[in-house]
């Protein structure tokens, strides 16, 4: 990206969150899972998860057309807890979680799993008041809804 920039290049980088929303197929099973009341807890429960909806990624995409020199994150406005993240798909789902895992187990696969594991907090604020860009969903509570909606658009249309 400086090579670029320096030589009269815009380098932009982009570190985008777990992506979620329909056609990511990892998001459709893990809430084919929590319809069957099983929860996805990666690494300690309490640590926050930087998610973003595909469509909202794809909006930023475009967005950083306009966008200066810089590296920017490309999340939600609201982290969640892990915990959080797992009861917003069952919400999402309309179920309960009867069995999550796994949990702190997942530490013990280290450095295989450190991406999904690790906490991580991290604001979209800069890449906002460069580009005027916003997430359509503000969290994943309400993206995971809207991919319900989507989901059950599919089976009844």
């Amino acid at each position: 990206m400086h090579r670029f920039s320096e030589a009269g290049g815009t380098g932009i980088v982009l570190r985008f969150g777990w992506f979620y929303g329909p056609g990511a197929a990892h998001s459709e099973q893990l809430f084919a899972l929590a319809r069957r009341h099983l929860g996805l807890v990666l690494g300690p429960p309490e640590s926050y998860v930087s998610s973003i909806n595909v469509a909202d990624a794809g909006a930023a995409v475009a967005a950083a057309l306009q966008a200066p020199t810089g590296t920017f994150n490309i999340v939600d406005d609201q982290p969640l807890t892990k915990r959080q993240y797992a009861d917003a798909i069952a919400r999402a789902a309309g179920t309960g979680m009867w069995l999550r895992g796994p949990g702190r187990a997942a530490l013990i696969f280290a450095d295989q799993l450190t991406s999904l594991t690790r906490s991580l907090r991290v604001s979209n604020a800069r890449f906002r008041a460069a580009t005027g860009w916003a997430p359509r969903y503000p969290n994943a509570r309400e993206g995971w809804i809207a991919l319900q909606r989507r989901l059950d658009s599919r089976t009844t249309g």
